[in-house]
């Protein structure tokens, strides 16, 4: 598909996003078979030879995203900050808790992405927060002299997106691995999927070493 380095980005598979672990923001489909599948299928990219990233939720206990922060709100409730619709969501991933915890190996990954850990700045994409601060993860794999990305993760709908769509913006192609991706909602990961395949994203149902080498 490309010219160039292909890398991996493993997105949130943490304990809070998952029905394995009994998460506070839990995702539908998230059980043992699925951290099974994600595990299996990028040890598999590894062996290939491919370099592995992951991204992680890392946030302060009272993020802007909490319903917490928000006197009188409720979680899911949908407010207004700073002109953007925010979703506020349960307390999760916060820092130095299990929560937090991947939920896969990190000797797999060339380097863990920590996002959110801004307190008052929303944060899905692996590569920036709301606030347009920057991640280390376009340098890492500027410095390995990536072009091509295979993604996948928590949540299809969120942050897989969001990181899909930043990383067409920076101008890699991606593909994303929907059997290895689960959403919070089926409209909006419906959109979502509807959204990166007109933006050129090849949706793979699993993982194709021929067509992810090619």
């Amino acid at each position: 598909m490309a010219r160039g380095g292909t890398a991996v980005i493993v997105v949130d598979v943490q304990s809070d996003f998952t029905q394995l672990a009994h998460g506070a923001l839990a995702v539908e489909g998230t059980d043992q078979n699925y951290i099974d599948q994600v595990r299996k299928s990028t040890q598999i990219l590894k062996r290939a030879g491919l370099p592995i990233f992951a991204t992680a939720d890392w946030h302060p206990p009272q993020h802007i995203s909490f319903f917490t922060r928000h006197a009188g709100q409720k979680p899911f409730d949908v407010i207004t900050i700073r002109g953007k619709q925010q979703v506020l969501w349960p307390p999760h991933c916060v820092q130095g808790t299990e929560g937090a915890q991947l939920l896969l190996d990190e000797g797999l990954f060339e380097a863990v992405v920590e996002t959110g850990s801004d307190i008052d700045f929303e944060s899905y994409s692996g590569f920036r927060d709301d606030g347009g601060h920057e991640t280390r993860l376009h340098d890492h794999l500027q410095k390995r002299g990536i072009t091509q990305l295979v993604i996948y993760g928590i949540a299809i709908d969120y942050c897989v997106s969001a990181t899909v769509l930043d990383a067409v913006n920076l101008g890699y192609q991606v593909m994303v691995v929907k059997g290895l991706s689960r959403g919070v909602d089926p409209e909006t990961s419906a959109r979502a999927l509807d959204k990166m395949s007109h933006r050129g994203v090849v949706l793979l149902d699993q993982v194709d070493l021929g067509r992810i080498a090619s």
